[in-house]
């Protein structure tokens, strides 16, 4: 949204706040880019059969499901003439019409898109495969490293670490990628697990031009089937799973162990409340 290629995603750098929301630090290997902001109007056909009964004299059936579709107001007034002339001519008649109407989806789109750069800067098990063959890179950068992250979180590793620096490069660039194998207990937990492996891999294409979010950013990545049931817009409104405000609230309250103490309580054993104690 603001115009800036990240280029150094990773764990170190992402930073949980108070309220337990992320947001990230260290931005001194991004690229700020101009960002001229687009909508994107993807239309979706559709169609829809009505039977008009005589006896059924409503405009109901005028009206669209859907406040996101309208119908043409000349199509409407030719269906109602029409239905007038057939209600004089026969009372049984039914029409049967086939309507079809095109529903606009707009979407803003404010990343970087276009933004193009040749520095070799970043973080190796992170760099994408553009960044490492120097053939020019843009935002879809971020998409690749986004697909690292992911992965590391769920599986503790990074998906082509190498034994060395040049070998983690030469897996990027060549390795195909793999997931490890992790048990799952319920149905669910497996379908969830599906998800975003399909998402991870979407990420880790390594052609920039057929990685997902390279078209429309972060729009693409948010429609993910991994990300069903998300409301973007309130998601600073959403209580996250664990928030250190109050996790260090109860940690506070611990046995505080005066500076100045007698020889008796020096010898005596330190007794910890159970109810305070953490374990790892």
């Amino acid at each position: 949204m603001m115009g800036i290629v990240y280029r150094d995603l990773k764990p170190e750098n992402v930073l949980i706040r108070e309220d337990g929301h992320i947001m990230l630090s260290d931005f001194d290997l991004s690229l700020k880019c101009d960002v001229v902001p687009k909508l994107i109007c993807s239309t979706t056909k559709s169609s829809r059969q009505r039977n008009h009964n005589d006896d059924y004299d409503d405009d109901h059936d005028l009206r669209c499901s859907t406040p996101a579709c309208v119908i043409p107001i000349q199509h409407v007034l030719s269906t109602c003439l029409s239905l007038r002339k057939t209600k004089h001519t026969s009372a049984t008649t039914i029409i049967t019409e086939k309507i079809e109407f095109q529903v606009c989806n707009t979407e803003l789109v404010v990343e970087p898109l276009n933004a193009r750069s040749k520095s070799f800067v970043g973080t190796h098990e992170y760099l994408a495969p553009e960044v490492i063959s120097g053939q020019g890179h843009g935002g879809a950068v971020d998409w690749w490293t986004l697909g690292v992250f992911l992965y590391e979180l769920l599986y503790g590793i990074t998906p082509f670490k190498g034994e060395n620096n040049e070998k983690t490069l030469i897996n990027i660039l060549k390795q195909p990628l793999s997931f490890p194998r992790i048990g799952v207990s319920t149905s669910e937990e497996y379908e969830e697990m599906v998800k975003v492996q399909d998402l991870i891999a979407r990420l880790l294409v390594k052609n920039p031009k057929k990685r997902i979010g390279s078209l429309k950013g972060s729009i693409e990545i948010k429609k993910h089937e991994f990300f069903k049931g998300v409301n973007w817009a309130l998601i600073r409104s959403v209580r996250p799973p664990e928030v250190p405000s109050e996790m260090m609230k109860v940690r506070n309250r611990v046995v505080v162990v005066p500076k100045l103490m007698s020889k008796k309580q020096r010898d005596a054993p330190f007794q910890v409340p159970t109810h305070h104690f953490d374990y790892f």
